[in-house]
This record gives C-alpha cells, sequence and structure tokens, in this order.
C-alpha cells in the first residue's frame, strides 16, 4: 500500500513537473491561458513588487497568466548561462531580472536572445543613466527598474554633537567629507563611515560615476590607467587610511551592524540601505539624507550617484514574447500609481520619471525626522550621470582594488598601480 502511495505521488509530481514544461515549450497553459514566466530574486522585494504587477495586469487580461518564480541570484546566472549557451534557449522564462552591472555582458555575449525593445518603450520617460545600462549599439534591450541612486545618510545628534551644521554637510566635496570625518572622530569617538576598504568597490564605484567616468568608456575601451575620476577617488580613500575615518568592516553583516550599533556616523551608499538603517528602531529620528559628495578638481563630478539597480529583460525566442513585452510596458512604462504603490509598500524607487511627481515621493519620513527622503532622491536620479558599465565589472573590481591595495599597504604610487590594474584588464577582455 506504502509503496503504492508513493508511486501515485510520484506519478502526480512527473505530470505537473511536465504540465509546466509544455507551458515553457507552448506558452499556453492547461487552461488555454498565454504564460509568461518571470524569473527574479529576492521574495520582500523584487518577487513581491512582480507579483502585484502580475496582480494588476491579469485583472485585464484574463487570458494570461504570469507565473513569478524565485531564483537566488546566482543561480539565475548559472541557467541563464547554460541554457543560452546551448543555443536553444529552451526552459527559459519569458522575463528575466538582470543587475545592470551585469546586463552588457549578457547582450553583447548571446546577441540575438534579447527583445531589442527601443521600438515598443518610450525610454524619453526613464532616466537617462538607467537607458544606457540596456543600450548596446542601436538597440535598447531592458525595461528600467529599480533605482540605485545613492545619498549621503548621517546621524543628526552625533553630528551635532562633533559642532557640525546640517547646512555644512550639504553638496560638499569628497575632501570636506573626509575633514569633517576627523572633526567627527576626535569630537564623539565614532568613525565617520563604515567600510571594507580593501575588498569592496562601491564607494570607487559612486565615486567615478559621479563624475560621468567608469572603467571603459562609451565605445567599451578600457579606461583605468588615465582616469582622472579614479585617480581622485584613489585619493581619498588614502585619505580615509590616513586619517582613521572608516570604521573597518568585513561583509554585509559587520558593515549594517556599524550603522545600527552607532559605531559610525554616516554612510554613503544606494538608497537601498534605508531598510537596513531602519532595523535600529531606537535610532529614529536621528537620521537624516543629504547628497551625495562630489570628487575635487574634477570638473564633471556632480553630487548625485548611484550603485546598483537592476532591470527586466525578455528573452527573443520565448514562446510568449509579445504578450511580456505588452505586460512590462502597460505596467512598468505606463502605470505611475503602481510605482506610487511600490514605493510606499515596498520602498522602491524607480526611474520612471512621470510616476516622480506623485504624493507618496511627498511623504514625510519619521525615521529621518520628517524629512522627505524619497522626493530628494527622486530628484537625484535625474542628475546622476550616464556611463558604460561594459561587459567586465567584476574583472575591473578585482583589478582596481587590487591597485588600492598596493597603494595603501605598499606606497605603490597611483599611477603605476592604475597602469598596472588597466593592464591586467585589457589581457581579460581581449
Amino acid at each position: 500500500m506504502k509503496k503504492l502511495l508513493i508511486l501515485a505521488i510520484t506519478a502526480v509530481a512527473l505530470m505537473s513537473c511536465g504540465k509546466q514544461q509544455e507551458a515553457k515549450e507552448t506558452g499556453k497553459s492547461e487552461g488555454g491561458k498565454k504564460v509568461v514566466t518571470v524569473w527574479a530574486w529576492d521574495k520582500n522585494f523584487n518577487i513581491s513588487i512582480m507579483e502585484k504587477a502580475e496582480k494588476k495586469y491579469e485583472a485585464t487580461h484574463p487570458d494570461v497568466d504570469i507565473q513569478v518564480v524565485d531564483y537566488a541570484q546566482a543561480d539565475i546566472i548559472t541557467k541563464l548561462n547554460t541554457g543560452l549557451s546551448s543555443g536553444a534557449g529552451k526552459g527559459l522564462p519569458e522575463i528575466v531580472l538582470i543587475e545592470d552591472y551585469a546586463a552588457k555582458k549578457f547582450i553583447t555575449s548571446y546577441p540575438g536572445y534579447f527583445a531589442n525593445l527601443k521600438s515598443s518603450i518610450d525610454y524619453s520617460q526613464f532616466a537617462p543613466y538607467k537607458v544606457q545600462a540596456m543600450t548596446d549599439g542601436d538597440g535598447v534591450y531592458g525595461i528600467p527598474f529599480d533605482s540605485g541612486v545613492t545619498g549621503f545618510f548621517y546621524r543628526k545628534d552625533l553630528m551635532e554633537k562633533a559642532g557640525i551644521k546640517p547646512e555644512e554637510l550639504k553638496d560638499i566635496t569628497w575632501n570636506k567629507f573626509v575633514e569633517i570625518g576627523k572633526v567627527v572622530k576626535e569630537k564623539t569617538g565614532v568613525s565617520m563611515v563604515p567600510g571594507d576598504m580593501m575588498g569592496d568597490a562601491g564607494l570607487l564605484r559612486i565615486m567615478m560615476q559621479s563624475a560621468g567616468k567608469w572603467y571603459f568608456d562609451k565605445d567599451g575601451n578600457v579606461t583605468i590607467a588615465n582616469n582622472d575620476a579614479l585617480k581622485a577617488a584613489f585619493e581619498v580613500m588614502k585619505k580615509f587610511k590616513e586619517n582613521g575615518t572608516m570604521k573597518a568592516t568585513n561583509g554585509w553583516g559587520e558593515w549594517v551592524g556599524a550603522m545600527n550599533k552607532g559605531e559610525a556616523a554616516s554612510v554613503v551608499t544606494g538608497m537601498w540601505i534605508m531598510p537596513s538603517i531602519k532595523a535600529a528602531a531606537d535610532q529614529s529620528g536621528n537620521w537624516a539624507l543629504t547628497s551625495t559628495p562630489k570628487l575635487d578638481g574634477i570638473a564633471s563630478s556632480v553630487n548625485s550617484s548611484n550603485l546598483g539597480g537592476s532591470s527586466w529583460y525578455v528573452l527573443e525566442k520565448s514562446p510568449s514574447k509579445d504578450v511580456a513585452i505588452d505586460f512590462l510596458k502597460t505596467i512598468y512604462a505606463e502605470d505611475k500609481d503602481f510605482y506610487q504603490q511600490i514605493l510606499k509598500e515596498n520602498g522602491a524607487l524607480c526611474t520612471y520619471i512621470p510616476s516622480q511627481s506623485g504624493t507618496a515621493y511627498a511623504e514625510a519620513d519619521p525615521f529621518f525626522g520628517g524629512q522627505t527622503v524619497y522626493k530628494e532622491l527622486a530628484e537625484s536620479v535625474g542628475k546622476i550621470p550616464a556611463v558604460n558599465y561594459g561587459s567586465y565589472v567584476s574583472e575591473a573590481d578585482a583589478a582596481v582594488l587590487n591597485a588600492l591595495k598596493a597603494v595603501l599597504e605598499n606606497n605603490t604610487p597611483i599611477d603605476v598601480a592604475l597602469k598596472a590594474a588597466e593592464e591586467e584588464v585589457k589581457a581579460q577582455v581581449r
């Protein structure tokens, strides 16, 4: 009897898997609905938001069945590479979420496998820097989603204790940031900012993009050795080490912990850090937001930048490609109310410009002392310089961090270290 029960359960499972596979291959569910499969990660953010979009679209399109599948980001990358490199593209979804830094590599490595949406979407309605990340040649291959717009988040109480006024923190340079950090450390005993100086390229990325510079130029050529913004960023990191104003942390847990435990007076990073800052409920009312510092001596540098972010992509050979495009266009490129909803419910600040004048953006945040943080961040989104992330961001990060280590630990001249980093990256991209 037990054996029969096991066989029956196995048969049902196999039938279910078979039906799912059939839906993937035909684009139709058992009930005849058009199936759109979506792959994404992060149950509380990306998945939750896409499920809201699914519900909204299906309400007016009862013939469509959108199926959102939750995978780890690393698993999505592996599955995509495996499916696309086989040439068949079977078993892949209609829609997939890809981090902006990785997008160009997928688009250029697998030409013809991602749908060119240039004629379907009005990209003038999105922040230019976000569109640039998904552009290759004459094609635009994604729907812009969440922003990694950065801010300078700081503890008002610690700044006040150090004698620093809010107006002294707005639109400053990184050199001024370092000088303020020295005062804060001296007066309060608290480090200005937490971070893994030689293990995380986040601050270097923020500084470079604020100047409209990156590891690669608009044509994809490596630009590390003669990159004035990167050189200026190295100078800032040297000052951090010399002045001891950065609290050394290792990994996400220690980094966030330094903020939550009051061991850091500020952090300059993407707005996605806000839920983690708010995890320290006892600090409510003590935090504030101001503009991201800019680089000294670099004329193109502005007090706005970006770190992170991802976007939606449609697979060209998927059975329900046209339905997938219409779904993304209807919800993510036309529906302002949807963006108000996900800002309120998920804290998702996106780059669809028409949505940023809504009421959700104007709401005061009690944790930040009643400040309209989302409105201020949204205003910064439109000022972020566009850069070409290229196809080898992780490789460039590794080479540049090795160069920074040589500068900070071995006193290697910055020019020498950056030249070595450029040669290392060029050897990998040939």
